[in-house]
């Protein structure tokens, strides 16, 4: 297990420290690790080959410091769960439930009879809904997906769940594949990502009425970034709130191979068939998606599966040694375990209220932030409301954003764009 390893390498550094180097071996210049290629904001590429220089290995035989990757929106332009999704609608791959209300534990009634009227009773139960030809179900599934509510307006998910560690449109893609195999899911991805890699940068398709993004992109910038660790001796992963049989089919593009790659789990039942349950974490059973790499639930899934930590101490912050060196996000999802990093905080700027708030505030002087490499929106004209309103309270509200020390951080402006 990694914490094993770190351990070692603890034990490694004790011992080296206590060793008196030679006058050759004090004056010998460093190893140097593999250089990064592509242009970055500022001063971040050099700030970025600073740490690989510092932290890394400069070699691939031996495990070395763990690095962390969002995916969506900070490795590639566009949502690859959303691609997906959006493909097999067009495709006819949702198939029909015996009841729209199984499919999440917090859909409303409006939502199931909404869903139901759209999407009609003609298609047998575990058959293919013909969503490429029926807008109206089309429409339906995306406005609760996308927004929360159905198309006449009404709430499309209620009830209570902790907004640190799931968001129900999330758990609600893996729940809409129910019936197929990981291997169908894989297949339409793969479809998925051919079709928007092929497509324009900017590129965009009516699905119903829903005007949808056509393209995927994977930046560059992050390619070089997760292949210069590599080869520089860092253990890279991909920690994603989106679909994972779809993050792997896409991580595979970095590099990044499916026991590094982290995403939303479902359980399979005795055919090997996915179910509306999402495996759990931090000691919190498989459920129909109570806890899924989202926020607390990202630092829970890094704990539990990169540094073997089980049970409810996966939610807490660990000793320095099991944490990354180097953390990277684009959303307020991704704030917890972005911080966590002990090196370097990487954050593509979307202008998400909490996230930017810590990268402004640089509490430690480690945080990097980004414009996105390809279409990076404009500043954002108004201050962050980090001191009201910016931080997500697990019961759903709002509130300011406290320091590790209780301090308020103040409104920040958008600087980097």
């Amino acid at each position: 297990m990694r914490h094993l390893y770190a351990w070692t390498l603890v034990a490694a550094a004790v011992l080296a420290a206590a060793a008196t180097p030679s006058p050759a071996a004090a004056t010998a210049p460093p190893t140097k690790c593999p250089r990064l290629k592509e242009s970055w904001y500022g001063d971040n590429r050099e700030r970025l080959q600073r740490l690989i220089d510092e932290r890394g290995t400069c070699s691939e035989s031996a495990p070395g410091p763990v690095a962390v990757f969002d995916w969506d929106n900070t490795v590639t332009k566009n949502d690859v769960t959303d691609a997906t999704l959006y493909w097999a609608l067009g495709h006819d791959k949702i198939l029909r439930p015996a009841r729209w209300k199984h499919t999440s534990q917090w859909l409303t009634d409006e939502a199931d009879r909404a869903l139901t009227e759209a999407c009609g009773t003609g298609t047998p139960v575990g058959a293919p809904l013909p969503t490429s030809s029926e807008p109206r179900c089309t429409d339906e599934i995306l406005e609760i997906y996308e927004n929360g509510r159905t198309m006449s307006g009404g709430a499309a998910f209620a009830g209570r769940w902790n907004h640190r560690r799931t968001v129900p449109q999330y758990a609600w893609v893996p729940q809409l594949f129910a019936g197929h195999t990981l291997a169908d899911v894989s297949a339409y991805a793969r479809s998925a990502r051919a079709r928007d890699l092929a497509a324009p940068v900017g590129a965009t398709r009516v699905l119903g009425t829903h005007t949808v993004p056509a393209y995927v992109r994977y930046y560059a910038q992050q390619r070089d970034l997760i292949r210069t660790l590599h080869q520089a001796g860092f253990d890279v992963y991909i920690v994603s709130a989106g679909f994972e049989p779809v993050t792997e089919v896409w991580s595979r593009g970095v590099g990044v191979d499916p026991a590094h790659t982290v995403a939303i789990r479902p359980v399979l039942d005795r055919r090997g068939r996915i179910t509306t349950l999402t495996r759990g974490c931090g000691g919190v059973p498989a459920s129909r998606g109570e806890v899924i790499p989202y926020i607390e639930g990202k630092r829970c899934w890094i704990n539990q599966e990169i540094y073997g930590v089980r049970g409810a101490a996966a939610w807490h912050r660990q000793r320095v040694e099991h944490r990354p060196v180097l953390a990277a996000g684009d959303a307020d999802t991704d704030v917890t375990f972005v911080g966590d990093a002990t090196g370097v905080h990487l954050v593509i700027n979307r202008n998400k209220d909490e996230l930017m708030c810590r990268a402004y505030d640089d509490a430690d002087g480690r945080w990097l932030i980004n414009p996105m490499f390809i279409e990076p929106l404009p500043r954002r004209p108004a201050p962050y409301p980090c001191s009201t309103t910016a931080y997500n309270r697990p019961d759903g509200g709002r509130g300011p954003v406290l320091r590790r020390d209780g301090s308020v951080v103040p409104d920040q402006q958008d600087t980097v764009f």
